[in-house]
């Protein structure tokens, strides 16, 4: 059972820092000479790189601004889940479930869902319409957004797992 709970922590905490990950770095549409991600945009150039952060003088701003706060909201929900299981883990009557902590890692599991998707439904309108750098539209899916999809799934299995999971001696 020891080794059932530390897997488990340690697959819930890889699922936290996979969507801190997602959300914070700069790697979600990437090309040769820039990088953009939910935050800000990175031109690179020969000597330096010049980064503008994303703000409502943009079109499609209001996208933006729904794929950052379901990932903020995300991510934050996990590591709300985590805590929640920790309390759980020490207060539950043996035989129980962990019911609550399944709920809101689902909800996680949901938000991230819904960033990613935003993200990848409305990408061509970010990034065709001279957004902020007309040859954004000539590049490809970052890592950033690759982990915010695996963090999907990481999370959908955590709560899956803690649906199934009753606390034993």
């Amino acid at each position: 059972m020891l080794v059932l709970l530390f897997f488990i922590i340690a697959f819930h905490i890889t699922s936290a820092a996979l969507l801190f990950i997602a959300t914070i770095n700069n790697a979600w549409w990437v090309g040769e000479d820039f990088s953009v991600d939910i935050w800000k945009l990175c031109l690179n150039n020969s000597s330096n790189t010049n980064c503008t952060d994303i703000t409502a003088e943009f079109a499609e701003y209001s996208t933006l601004q729904a794929v950052q706060a379901s990932m903020i909201l995300s991510t934050v929900l996990c590591c709300v889940a985590f805590f929640i299981f920790l309390l759980q883990l020490f207060r539950l009557k043996q035989g129980e479930r962990f019911v609550l902590t399944a709920v809101v890692q689902l909800m996680a599991c949901l938000c991230v869902m819904i960033g990613a998707s935003i993200y990848t439904d409305r990408r061509q309108d970010i990034h065709n319409n001279n957004f902020i750098y007309e040859k954004t539209s000539e590049g490809s899916y970052g890592y950033s957004f690759i982990l915010a999809w695996v963090s999907f799934s990481f999370t959908l299995i955590s709560s899956l797992m803690y649906t199934i999971l009753r606390k034993r001696k």
